[in-house]
């Protein structure tokens, strides 16, 4: 439901942060909305759905990713897992916590390697094929709650 209704809505909303990813399975590219915050030197993921989330899977896997936010684009590399504490700690005071009733414990954190302006924006055809390629999937590279 995520990956067919939510995803390519949020994607074309140009609300949510945006992270592209290339699966580990079948090296096609994805772009999936994420919960993302800054931080010192990086960005802070929430993982509403946990680690085992394939996007999360194949950015460990490719040790990197790129991330859309606010017309900006930033390259991310050295993804790492951490806990509640360190998360917390990273995010700035102004930043909500997530609810303890959903039992959020992991958090990926990834580095800037560069800030660039993100490209203008693509053509219909472009994001038509884009959507197809968020819309469907390969083994090993997404699953329908990843959001």
């Amino acid at each position: 439901m995520n990956k067919r209704v939510f995803n390519p809505r949020a994607i074309a909303g140009g609300k949510w942060p945006v992270l592209t990813h290339v699966g580990r399975v079948s090296g096609a590219t994805y772009r999936t909305p994420v919960d993302a915050h800054p931080v010192d030197g990086g960005y802070l993921f929430v993982l509403v759905n946990g680690s085992r989330s394939d996007w999360v899977q194949n950015v460990l896997a490719a040790d990197g990713a790129r991330l859309r936010v606010d017309g900006r684009e930033a390259e991310l590399a050295a993804p790492r897992l951490v806990g509640e504490d360190e998360a917390f700690q990273a995010l700035s005071d102004e930043v909500a916590r997530p609810p303890r009733l959903l039992r959020i414990t992991e958090f990926l954190r990834m580095d800037i390697t560069r800030h660039q302006a993100a490209p203008s924006l693509p053509t219909e055809a472009h994001q038509s094929e884009t959507t197809k390629r968020t819309s469907s999937s390969s083994p090993g590279d997404s699953d329908p709650s990843s959001a």
